[in-house]
């Protein structure tokens, strides 16, 4: 009876951990991977200890070759370390479990990547239009279209530096203050 209960609670503990894999693994596109290595991620996550490509690989049935381009992948984003240990002569890897760092982190970086590279054409842009408006050549039409280029890229910087402050409240931790992180101490807490 008591080897019943235990296969039970394992099956049990088997289908919540599914449960997470499958919702992490379908959504893992919003950071750019495939379903197949946001798979790998959520299946890392469960584990509590480093893994090698071995591991994996029998874990999830994927070829060597494919778990190490996934987990390649999963490093570059960097929701996967390598770690070392001691007497160990593979190669180890764990998955971030701080889902608040890892947002900072890979958001922070497309945000500021987002407002920098609009900030510089926007500069380009506006020394060009200022040039069209400021030509007395220039025909009245043109004219009028670059001044109104020109009001819609200054409301363009206005988001782009916007985007820059929440990159920067992200990457110091303020927007917390805003919104800060709680405890889930019931599925009522998700209101």
């Amino acid at each position: 009876m008591e080897g019943k209960k235990q296969q039970k609670a394992e099956e049990l503990l088997e289908q919540a951990e599914g449960a997470v894999i499958d919702a992490i693994a379908e959504t893992m596109d919003l950071y750019g991977v495939t379903p197949s290595i946001g798979r790998l991620y959520a299946t890392m996550y469960f584990k509590h200890d480093p893994l090698t490509l071995d591991d994996m690989k029998d874990d999830l049935g994927m070829s060597k070759p494919s778990m190490s381009t996934a987990v390649r992948k999963l490093q570059e984003i960097n929701i996967v370390k390598k770690v070392w240990k001691k007497g160990s002569r593979k190669d180890l890897f764990v998955a971030e479990k701080n889902f608040f760092q890892y947002f900072s982190h890979f958001f922070g970086d497309k945000w500021e990547r987002e407002a920098k590279l609009n900030l510089s054409a926007i500069d380009y842009a506006e020394e060009m239009l200022q040039q069209i408006i400021n030509n007395d050549d220039t025909e009245e039409e043109v004219k009028q279209r670059a001044e109104q280029d020109l009001r819609q890229l200054e409301e363009y910087r206005i988001y782009c530096h916007w985007l820059e402050r929440l990159v920067h409240s992200v990457e110091s931790g303020e927007i917390f203050e805003f919104l800060p992180i709680e405890e889930a101490s019931s599925k009522d807490n998700n209101k």
